[in-house]
Protein backbone atom coordinates (compact mmCIF):
# COMPACT_ATOMS: atom_id res chain seq x y z
CA UNK A 1 0.00 0.00 0.00
CA UNK A 2 1.61 3.35 -1.43
CA UNK A 3 2.25 5.58 1.74
CA UNK A 4 2.17 9.56 1.11
CA UNK A 5 2.95 12.59 3.18
CA UNK A 6 -0.30 13.79 1.47
CA UNK A 7 -3.05 13.38 -0.38
CA UNK A 8 -4.84 15.97 -2.34
CA UNK A 9 -8.13 14.72 -3.74
CA UNK A 10 -8.81 16.92 -6.72
CA UNK A 11 -6.48 19.22 -8.67
CA UNK A 12 -8.35 23.07 -8.47
CA UNK A 13 -7.53 26.21 -7.68
CA UNK A 14 -6.73 25.02 -3.95
CA UNK A 15 -5.26 21.47 -4.87
CA UNK A 16 -2.76 21.81 -7.28
CA UNK A 17 -0.53 24.81 -5.88
CA UNK A 18 -1.20 22.68 -2.36
CA UNK A 19 0.52 19.79 -3.93
CA UNK A 20 2.55 21.87 -5.71
CA UNK A 21 4.27 23.70 -3.00
CA UNK A 22 4.28 20.50 -0.50
CA UNK A 23 5.84 18.63 -3.55
CA UNK A 24 8.36 21.45 -3.67
CA UNK A 25 9.13 21.19 0.30
CA UNK A 26 10.30 17.30 -0.48
CA UNK A 27 7.00 15.85 1.01
CA UNK A 28 5.36 12.82 -1.34
CA UNK A 29 2.29 13.81 -2.56
CA UNK A 30 -0.29 12.16 -4.32
CA UNK A 31 -2.43 14.03 -6.72
CA UNK A 32 -5.62 12.42 -7.80
CA UNK A 33 -7.87 13.76 -10.52
CA UNK A 34 -10.40 11.77 -12.75
CA UNK A 35 -10.96 14.55 -15.30
CA UNK A 36 -8.63 17.04 -16.69
CA UNK A 37 -5.84 18.84 -14.27
CA UNK A 38 -6.98 22.66 -13.16
CA UNK A 39 -10.53 21.97 -12.02
CA UNK A 40 -13.65 23.96 -13.00
CA UNK A 41 -11.95 27.49 -13.29
CA UNK A 42 -9.49 26.29 -16.26
CA UNK A 43 -11.78 23.60 -18.09
CA UNK A 44 -15.65 24.79 -17.38
CA UNK A 45 -15.51 27.89 -15.93
CA UNK A 46 -13.73 31.13 -15.15
CA UNK A 47 -11.08 30.42 -18.49
CA UNK A 48 -13.78 29.43 -20.92
CA UNK A 49 -16.40 31.56 -20.40
CA UNK A 50 -14.47 34.83 -20.21
CA UNK A 51 -12.91 33.93 -23.00
CA UNK A 52 -15.85 33.63 -25.21
CA UNK A 53 -17.30 36.33 -23.47
CA UNK A 54 -14.09 38.60 -24.77
CA UNK A 55 -15.59 37.04 -27.97
CA UNK A 56 -19.01 38.53 -27.60
CA UNK A 57 -17.96 41.75 -26.64
CA UNK A 58 -15.98 42.09 -29.97
CA UNK A 59 -19.02 41.36 -31.86
CA UNK A 60 -21.02 43.34 -29.46
CA UNK A 61 -18.75 46.79 -30.59
CA UNK A 62 -18.39 45.90 -34.24
CA UNK A 63 -22.64 45.61 -34.28
CA UNK A 64 -22.99 48.80 -33.13
CA UNK A 65 -19.85 50.36 -34.14
CA UNK A 66 -22.02 53.33 -35.90
CA UNK A 67 -22.06 54.33 -32.22
CA UNK A 68 -18.54 55.52 -32.24
CA UNK A 69 -19.02 56.81 -35.81
CA UNK A 70 -17.66 53.78 -37.46
CA UNK A 71 -18.77 52.27 -40.94
CA UNK A 72 -18.63 48.35 -40.10
CA UNK A 73 -19.95 45.53 -42.67
CA UNK A 74 -22.19 43.25 -42.15
CA UNK A 75 -21.52 41.38 -39.28
CA UNK A 76 -21.24 37.36 -38.64
CA UNK A 77 -20.51 35.41 -35.52
CA UNK A 78 -18.06 32.24 -36.49
CA UNK A 79 -19.24 30.19 -33.45
CA UNK A 80 -16.86 27.48 -34.31
CA UNK A 81 -14.31 29.99 -34.39
CA UNK A 82 -14.71 31.35 -31.57
CA UNK A 83 -15.52 27.81 -29.72
CA UNK A 84 -12.01 26.72 -31.24
CA UNK A 85 -9.84 30.39 -29.43
CA UNK A 86 -11.64 29.26 -26.06
CA UNK A 87 -10.50 25.58 -26.78
CA UNK A 88 -7.02 26.61 -27.38
CA UNK A 89 -6.64 29.06 -24.62
CA UNK A 90 -8.20 26.29 -22.24
CA UNK A 91 -5.01 23.59 -23.75
CA UNK A 92 -2.56 26.51 -22.83
CA UNK A 93 -3.74 26.39 -19.10
CA UNK A 94 -4.27 23.00 -19.00
CA UNK A 95 -1.09 21.61 -20.60
CA UNK A 96 0.35 24.52 -17.88
CA UNK A 97 -0.58 21.99 -15.11
CA UNK A 98 0.82 18.98 -16.79
CA UNK A 99 3.68 20.58 -17.21
CA UNK A 100 4.22 21.54 -13.51
CA UNK A 101 3.64 18.06 -12.24
CA UNK A 102 5.63 16.27 -14.41
CA UNK A 103 8.13 18.60 -13.42
CA UNK A 104 7.84 17.55 -9.79
CA UNK A 105 8.84 13.97 -9.05
CA UNK A 106 7.92 13.98 -5.46
CA UNK A 107 4.15 14.39 -7.21
CA UNK A 108 2.60 11.78 -8.15
CA UNK A 109 -0.21 11.74 -10.27
CA UNK A 110 -3.61 9.04 -10.36
CA UNK A 111 -5.94 9.47 -12.93
CA UNK A 112 -9.45 7.96 -11.55
CA UNK A 113 -12.01 8.52 -8.69
CA UNK A 114 -11.40 8.85 -5.27
CA UNK A 115 -13.05 6.71 -2.60
CA UNK A 116 -12.21 7.26 0.70
CA UNK A 117 -12.33 3.56 2.26
CA UNK A 118 -11.25 4.70 5.96
CA UNK A 119 -10.22 8.18 7.67
CA UNK A 120 -6.62 7.99 6.36
CA UNK A 121 -7.25 5.07 3.07
CA UNK A 122 -8.50 6.09 -0.50
CA UNK A 123 -8.87 3.58 -3.11
CA UNK A 124 -8.35 4.87 -6.87
CA UNK A 125 -9.05 1.84 -9.03
CA UNK A 126 -7.04 -1.09 -7.94
CA UNK A 127 -4.90 0.96 -5.88
CA UNK A 128 -5.47 1.92 -2.24
CA UNK A 129 -3.22 5.15 -1.28
CA UNK A 130 -2.50 5.78 2.62
CA UNK A 131 -1.60 9.20 4.74
CA UNK A 132 -1.99 10.97 7.48
CA UNK A 133 -3.41 14.22 5.94
CA UNK A 134 -5.57 13.95 2.73
CA UNK A 135 -7.49 17.29 1.38
CA UNK A 136 -10.44 17.46 -0.55
CA UNK A 137 -10.74 19.47 -3.57
CA UNK A 138 -13.37 18.41 -5.38
CA UNK A 139 -15.41 20.97 -6.21
CA UNK A 140 -19.02 20.96 -7.45
CA UNK A 141 -21.04 20.28 -10.64
CA UNK A 142 -24.50 21.55 -11.86
CA UNK A 143 -27.70 21.21 -9.48
CA UNK A 144 -30.35 19.77 -11.96
CA UNK A 145 -33.99 20.91 -10.65
CA UNK A 146 -36.76 18.69 -10.04
CA UNK A 147 -39.05 19.93 -13.34
CA UNK A 148 -41.47 18.05 -14.78
CA UNK A 149 -40.60 16.75 -18.11
CA UNK A 150 -37.11 18.22 -17.87
CA UNK A 151 -35.88 14.54 -18.31
CA UNK A 152 -37.30 14.38 -21.41
CA UNK A 153 -36.37 17.44 -23.42
CA UNK A 154 -32.48 18.10 -24.60
CA UNK A 155 -31.04 20.83 -21.94
CA UNK A 156 -27.95 22.39 -21.53
CA UNK A 157 -25.68 23.14 -18.81
CA UNK A 158 -22.27 25.38 -18.31
CA UNK A 159 -19.99 22.95 -19.90
CA UNK A 160 -22.13 21.48 -23.13
CA UNK A 161 -23.45 25.10 -23.49
CA UNK A 162 -19.69 26.02 -24.15
CA UNK A 163 -19.40 23.29 -27.30
CA UNK A 164 -22.50 24.31 -29.44
CA UNK A 165 -20.68 25.36 -33.04
CA UNK A 166 -23.89 27.40 -34.52
CA UNK A 167 -25.72 30.15 -32.71
CA UNK A 168 -28.83 29.24 -31.28
CA UNK A 169 -31.64 31.38 -32.64
CA UNK A 170 -33.73 31.55 -29.25
CA UNK A 171 -31.87 30.54 -25.71
CA UNK A 172 -33.73 29.94 -22.93
CA UNK A 173 -32.14 30.57 -19.52
CA UNK A 174 -33.89 29.12 -16.32
CA UNK A 175 -31.87 30.96 -13.56
CA UNK A 176 -31.18 34.40 -13.60
CA UNK A 177 -27.68 33.99 -11.10
CA UNK A 178 -24.23 34.39 -12.37
CA UNK A 179 -23.74 31.89 -14.86
CA UNK A 180 -27.12 32.50 -16.24
CA UNK A 181 -26.78 36.07 -16.97
CA UNK A 182 -22.96 35.96 -18.18
CA UNK A 183 -24.56 33.42 -20.86
CA UNK A 184 -27.26 35.17 -21.60
CA UNK A 185 -25.88 38.70 -22.72
CA UNK A 186 -22.87 36.74 -24.23
CA UNK A 187 -25.39 34.51 -26.90
CA UNK A 188 -27.40 37.64 -26.92
CA UNK A 189 -24.17 39.65 -28.35
CA UNK A 190 -23.82 36.77 -30.17
CA UNK A 191 -27.03 37.17 -32.32
CA UNK A 192 -29.52 34.66 -30.21
CA UNK A 193 -33.19 35.73 -29.06
CA UNK A 194 -32.57 35.26 -25.21
CA UNK A 195 -35.27 35.11 -22.16
CA UNK A 196 -33.99 34.73 -18.49
CA UNK A 197 -36.60 33.45 -16.71
CA UNK A 198 -36.01 33.68 -12.59
CA UNK A 199 -37.65 32.70 -9.48
CA UNK A 200 -36.74 35.61 -7.37
CA UNK A 201 -38.38 39.15 -7.68
CA UNK A 202 -34.68 40.93 -8.87
CA UNK A 203 -32.26 39.43 -10.63
CA UNK A 204 -28.86 38.76 -8.41
CA UNK A 205 -31.03 38.71 -5.27
CA UNK A 206 -28.32 39.31 -2.34
CA UNK A 207 -27.87 42.52 -4.20
CA UNK A 208 -29.15 45.98 -3.48
CA UNK A 209 -32.40 46.26 -6.12
CA UNK A 210 -30.80 49.47 -7.17
CA UNK A 211 -27.71 47.47 -8.30
CA UNK A 212 -29.64 44.89 -9.88
CA UNK A 213 -32.42 46.80 -11.37
CA UNK A 214 -29.51 48.94 -13.12
CA UNK A 215 -28.02 45.88 -14.26
CA UNK A 216 -31.60 44.42 -15.48
CA UNK A 217 -32.12 47.73 -17.15
CA UNK A 218 -29.05 47.81 -19.32
CA UNK A 219 -29.72 43.81 -20.26
CA UNK A 220 -32.85 44.59 -21.76
CA UNK A 221 -31.78 47.20 -23.15
CA UNK A 222 -29.83 44.61 -25.84
CA UNK A 223 -32.32 42.90 -25.96
CA UNK A 224 -32.57 40.02 -23.76
CA UNK A 225 -36.02 39.20 -21.83
CA UNK A 226 -36.60 39.13 -18.19
CA UNK A 227 -39.25 36.95 -16.76
CA UNK A 228 -38.98 37.14 -12.52
CA UNK A 229 -40.98 36.06 -9.73
CA UNK A 230 -41.52 32.87 -12.16
CA UNK A 231 -42.21 29.48 -11.27
CA UNK A 232 -41.46 26.88 -13.53
CA UNK A 233 -43.95 23.98 -13.79
CA UNK A 234 -42.84 21.72 -16.85
CA UNK A 235 -40.53 21.38 -19.29
CA UNK A 236 -41.19 19.65 -22.54
CA UNK A 237 -40.77 19.36 -26.53
CA UNK A 238 -42.96 21.11 -28.92
CA UNK A 239 -42.26 21.14 -32.51
CA UNK A 240 -38.76 20.54 -32.18
CA UNK A 241 -38.32 23.55 -29.56
CA UNK A 242 -38.35 23.30 -26.22
CA UNK A 243 -41.31 25.00 -23.88
CA UNK A 244 -41.47 25.84 -20.75
CA UNK A 245 -44.62 26.83 -18.66
CA UNK A 246 -44.00 29.00 -16.37
CA UNK A 247 -46.63 30.90 -13.70
CA UNK A 248 -45.45 35.09 -13.19
CA UNK A 249 -47.56 37.85 -12.22
CA UNK A 250 -50.53 35.65 -11.36
CA UNK A 251 -50.56 34.65 -15.27
CA UNK A 252 -49.36 31.09 -16.93
CA UNK A 253 -47.49 31.35 -20.26
CA UNK A 254 -45.52 28.61 -22.54
CA UNK A 255 -42.25 30.81 -22.90
CA UNK A 256 -40.63 28.54 -26.13
CA UNK A 257 -37.12 28.53 -27.83
CA UNK A 258 -34.75 26.54 -29.70
CA UNK A 259 -32.37 25.99 -27.29
CA UNK A 260 -32.58 25.37 -22.89
CA UNK A 261 -30.09 26.52 -20.48
CA UNK A 262 -30.53 25.25 -16.82
CA UNK A 263 -28.25 27.39 -14.85
CA UNK A 264 -30.26 26.65 -11.23
CA UNK A 265 -27.44 26.40 -8.88
CA UNK A 266 -24.34 24.17 -8.02
CA UNK A 267 -24.25 20.70 -6.44
CA UNK A 268 -21.00 19.34 -4.24
CA UNK A 269 -19.11 16.56 -5.27
CA UNK A 270 -19.35 14.42 -2.80
CA UNK A 271 -22.12 11.65 -2.97
CA UNK A 272 -19.65 9.11 -4.10
CA UNK A 273 -16.65 10.04 -2.14
CA UNK A 274 -17.17 7.40 0.17
CA UNK A 275 -17.03 10.10 3.26
CA UNK A 276 -19.13 7.86 5.46
CA UNK A 277 -16.49 5.51 5.79
CA UNK A 278 -14.12 8.72 6.48
CA UNK A 279 -16.15 9.90 9.63
CA UNK A 280 -16.17 12.83 7.50
CA UNK A 281 -19.61 14.86 8.03
CA UNK A 282 -21.79 17.03 5.62
CA UNK A 283 -24.41 19.20 5.73
CA UNK A 284 -28.12 18.48 4.32
CA UNK A 285 -26.64 19.58 0.71
CA UNK A 286 -23.80 17.00 1.16
CA UNK A 287 -21.17 20.19 1.40
CA UNK A 288 -18.37 19.27 3.49
CA UNK A 289 -18.89 20.59 7.26
CA UNK A 290 -15.09 22.94 7.99
CA UNK A 291 -13.67 24.85 10.57
CA UNK A 292 -12.17 28.62 10.20
CA UNK A 293 -8.92 26.87 9.26
CA UNK A 294 -10.81 24.50 6.78
CA UNK A 295 -10.49 21.50 8.97
CA UNK A 296 -13.23 18.66 8.61
CA UNK A 297 -14.60 16.50 11.58
CA UNK A 298 -12.07 14.27 11.02
CA UNK A 299 -8.25 15.22 12.12
CA UNK A 300 -5.80 15.22 9.27
CA UNK A 301 -8.54 15.34 6.94
CA UNK A 302 -8.92 19.35 5.26
CA UNK A 303 -11.60 20.44 2.71
CA UNK A 304 -10.70 23.35 0.31
CA UNK A 305 -12.73 25.42 -2.70
CA UNK A 306 -16.37 25.04 -3.47
CA UNK A 307 -16.73 21.28 -1.78
CA UNK A 308 -17.26 23.33 1.63
CA UNK A 309 -19.93 25.49 0.91
CA UNK A 310 -19.84 29.53 0.67
CA UNK A 311 -18.26 31.65 -1.95
CA UNK A 312 -17.43 29.67 -4.68
CA UNK A 313 -14.98 31.51 -6.57
CA UNK A 314 -11.80 30.60 -7.80
CA UNK A 315 -10.09 33.48 -5.43
CA UNK A 316 -11.87 31.89 -2.32
CA UNK A 317 -10.12 28.41 -3.35
CA UNK A 318 -6.68 29.98 -4.01
CA UNK A 319 -7.32 31.42 -0.51
CA UNK A 320 -8.32 28.16 1.19
CA UNK A 321 -4.83 26.98 -0.32
CA UNK A 322 -3.04 29.81 1.35
CA UNK A 323 -4.53 29.57 4.86
CA UNK A 324 -3.74 25.87 5.10
CA UNK A 325 -0.39 26.35 3.64
CA UNK A 326 0.61 29.10 6.62
CA UNK A 327 -0.95 27.12 9.49
CA UNK A 328 0.80 23.81 7.98
CA UNK A 329 3.79 24.44 6.94
CA UNK A 330 5.00 28.19 8.14
CA UNK A 331 3.22 28.09 11.54
CA UNK A 332 0.73 31.35 11.19
CA UNK A 333 -2.69 30.97 12.52
CA UNK A 334 -4.40 31.79 9.68
CA UNK A 335 -8.40 31.35 9.51
CA UNK A 336 -11.29 31.81 7.15
CA UNK A 337 -12.68 34.32 10.45
CA UNK A 338 -13.77 37.81 8.48
CA UNK A 339 -11.98 37.47 5.67
CA UNK A 340 -12.86 40.22 2.99
CA UNK A 341 -14.13 38.71 -0.59
CA UNK A 342 -14.35 41.03 -3.45
CA UNK A 343 -15.84 39.54 -6.74
CA UNK A 344 -16.92 39.95 -9.94
CA UNK A 345 -20.34 39.46 -12.55
CA UNK A 346 -18.76 39.82 -16.01
CA UNK A 347 -21.72 40.91 -17.55
CA UNK A 348 -21.39 43.94 -19.35
CA UNK A 349 -21.43 46.55 -17.48
CA UNK A 350 -18.92 44.73 -15.00
CA UNK A 351 -20.55 44.23 -11.86
CA UNK A 352 -17.54 44.60 -8.95
CA UNK A 353 -18.74 43.98 -5.12
CA UNK A 354 -17.28 43.91 -2.19
CA UNK A 355 -18.19 44.06 1.68
CA UNK A 356 -21.87 44.36 2.97
CA UNK A 357 -24.93 45.31 0.20
CA UNK A 358 -26.69 48.35 2.12
CA UNK A 359 -29.22 45.95 2.88
CA UNK A 360 -27.40 43.45 4.82
CA UNK A 361 -25.77 46.39 6.61
CA UNK A 362 -29.31 47.88 7.52
CA UNK A 363 -30.23 44.46 8.48
CA UNK A 364 -26.98 44.59 11.05
CA UNK A 365 -28.58 47.66 12.77
CA UNK A 366 -25.26 49.90 11.43
CA UNK A 367 -25.41 53.51 11.11
CA UNK A 368 -25.10 54.39 7.37
CA UNK A 369 -23.62 57.16 5.03
CA UNK A 370 -24.49 55.81 1.62
CA UNK A 371 -22.79 57.33 -1.11
CA UNK A 372 -24.39 56.27 -4.84
CA UNK A 373 -23.58 58.33 -8.23
CA UNK A 374 -24.93 56.99 -11.93
CA UNK A 375 -21.85 56.03 -14.59
CA UNK A 376 -22.85 58.81 -16.73
CA UNK A 377 -21.57 61.20 -14.35
CA UNK A 378 -17.86 60.21 -14.23
CA UNK A 379 -15.71 61.81 -17.51
CA UNK A 380 -14.38 58.35 -19.10
CA UNK A 381 -17.24 56.63 -18.97
CA UNK A 382 -19.00 59.38 -20.92
CA UNK A 383 -15.94 59.81 -23.50
CA UNK A 384 -16.03 55.80 -24.36
CA UNK A 385 -19.94 55.99 -24.60
CA UNK A 386 -20.21 53.36 -21.85
CA UNK A 387 -22.69 54.85 -19.28
CA UNK A 388 -24.45 52.10 -17.96
CA UNK A 389 -24.47 51.24 -14.10
CA UNK A 390 -23.61 52.95 -11.45
CA UNK A 391 -21.41 53.51 -8.12
CA UNK A 392 -22.30 52.83 -4.49
CA UNK A 393 -20.68 52.86 -1.18
CA UNK A 394 -21.62 51.70 1.81
CA UNK A 395 -20.02 53.35 4.89
CA UNK A 396 -20.05 53.14 8.63
CA UNK A 397 -21.14 56.64 9.91
CA UNK A 398 -19.50 56.16 13.17
CA UNK A 399 -16.13 55.21 12.02
CA UNK A 400 -16.18 56.29 8.31
CA UNK A 401 -14.80 53.19 7.47
CA UNK A 402 -16.05 51.19 4.09
CA UNK A 403 -18.90 48.49 4.79
CA UNK A 404 -19.25 47.52 1.07
CA UNK A 405 -19.21 48.85 -2.40
CA UNK A 406 -20.99 48.10 -5.76
CA UNK A 407 -19.29 48.88 -8.64
CA UNK A 408 -21.65 48.15 -11.65
CA UNK A 409 -19.02 49.71 -14.57
CA UNK A 410 -17.27 48.87 -17.49
CA UNK A 411 -14.19 47.00 -15.56
CA UNK A 412 -16.72 47.16 -12.02
CA UNK A 413 -14.70 43.99 -11.47
CA UNK A 414 -10.93 45.96 -11.70
CA UNK A 415 -12.56 49.40 -10.18
CA UNK A 416 -13.77 47.69 -6.90
CA UNK A 417 -10.26 46.34 -5.70
CA UNK A 418 -9.37 49.59 -5.44
CA UNK A 419 -12.02 50.04 -2.82
CA UNK A 420 -11.25 46.38 -1.38
CA UNK A 421 -7.31 47.56 -0.52
CA UNK A 422 -8.88 50.74 1.35
CA UNK A 423 -11.24 48.40 3.20
CA UNK A 424 -8.06 46.23 4.33
CA UNK A 425 -6.60 48.97 5.24
CA UNK A 426 -8.70 49.61 7.89
CA UNK A 427 -8.60 53.44 6.95
CA UNK A 428 -11.87 55.90 6.04
CA UNK A 429 -13.35 56.40 3.04
CA UNK A 430 -11.91 60.46 3.39
CA UNK A 431 -8.44 59.13 2.37
CA UNK A 432 -10.17 58.76 -1.27
CA UNK A 433 -11.69 62.38 -0.94
CA UNK A 434 -8.01 63.97 -1.16
CA UNK A 435 -6.54 61.22 -3.86
CA UNK A 436 -5.56 62.83 -6.78
CA UNK A 437 -6.51 60.41 -10.13
CA UNK A 438 -5.58 60.02 -13.31
CA UNK A 439 -7.66 61.96 -15.80
CA UNK A 440 -9.55 61.10 -17.78
CA UNK A 441 -10.05 57.71 -16.12
CA UNK A 442 -12.97 55.14 -14.67
CA UNK A 443 -11.39 55.65 -11.37
CA UNK A 444 -11.53 59.50 -11.24
CA UNK A 445 -15.81 58.49 -10.58
CA UNK A 446 -14.87 57.88 -6.87
CA UNK A 447 -13.57 61.60 -6.32
CA UNK A 448 -17.11 62.41 -7.02
CA UNK A 449 -18.88 59.64 -5.49
CA UNK A 450 -16.92 60.53 -2.14
CA UNK A 451 -18.68 63.84 -2.40
CA UNK A 452 -22.17 62.16 -2.37
CA UNK A 453 -21.77 60.34 0.81
CA UNK A 454 -24.11 61.28 2.93
CA UNK A 455 -26.23 60.07 6.40
CA UNK A 456 -28.60 58.49 5.59
CA UNK A 457 -32.33 57.17 8.01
Amino acid sequence: MPQYDAIVIGSGQAGNPLSQKLADRGWAVALIEREHLGGTCVNTGCTPTKTMIASAQVAHYARNADKWGVRAGEIRVDLSGVVARKDRVVEQWRSGQERKVQERKALHLYRGHARFIGPHQVRVGEEVLESERIFIDTGTRPDIPLLEGLGGVDSLDNASIMRLTEVPDHLLVLGGGYVGLEFGQMFRRFGSRVTIVHRAQQLLPREDADVAGSLQHALEGEGLRVVLGATTTRAEEQDGRVALTVEAGGTTETVRGSHLLVATGRRPNTDDLGLEDAGVQTDRRGFIRVNSRLETSVPGVWALGDVKGGPAFTHISFNDYQIVYANLIEGKALTTDNRLVPYAVFTDPQLGRVGLTEKEARAAGRRLKVGTIPMAWVARAIERDETAGLMKLVVDADTDRILGAAILATEGGELVQILHAVMLAGAPYTLLKGAIYIHPTLAEGFWTLMEQVKPVD
